[in-house]
């Protein structure tokens, strides 16, 4: 199975990708010429991130019967400081709003255990991450 994009560069340090269909610009930061038009490649790695694990992470606690009412996950990726600029650690925060969720340990059980599967079975982009980078992550949860 292979997944294929193309990428076309716009003009300037603009370039957009054609992923599946959706178009996707890209940007440099305006110190090496860019305008603002996109992200910056690195922070789409961030986003397919949480894209992944918080699609497993919905799937599974669906499956368990978890209601939830808000989710948010916030990456952070921290970077070194020489040249290639890569991270070398990314924290991910998971958010959780539902009813009576705060010091439910039933459903924080349920849920670190979605998470769980998530990060160590199915997210395929969190597992080619911990090939280069230390991956942490916290869990917190909120009444609704």
């Amino acid at each position: 199975m292979t997944d294929t994009i193309h990428t076309d560069w716009l003009g300037d340090m603009v370039f957009e990708t054609d992923a599946g269909g959706h178009k996707i610009k890209m940007d440099a930061e305006e110190q090496f010429g860019g305008q603002q038009k996109g992200p910056r490649p690195k922070l789409l790695v961030l986003s397919a991130l949480s894209g992944c694990t918080a699609m497993d992470v919905i799937s599974i606690l669906r499956k368990m019967k978890v209601e939830v009412d808000a989710f948010r996950i916030h990456v952070s990726g921290d970077k070194t400081e020489e040249h290639p600029r890569r991270y070398k650690g990314i924290h991910i925060s998971y958010e959780f709003r539902g009813k009576d969720f705060t010091g439910n340990t039933e459903i924080l059980t349920k849920i670190s255990h979605a998470v769980e599967l998530s990060l160590d079975k199915y997210c395929g982009t969190a597992a080619m991450l911990k090939m280069a980078c230390e991956l942490t992550h916290e869990i917190r949860l909120e009444n609704s």
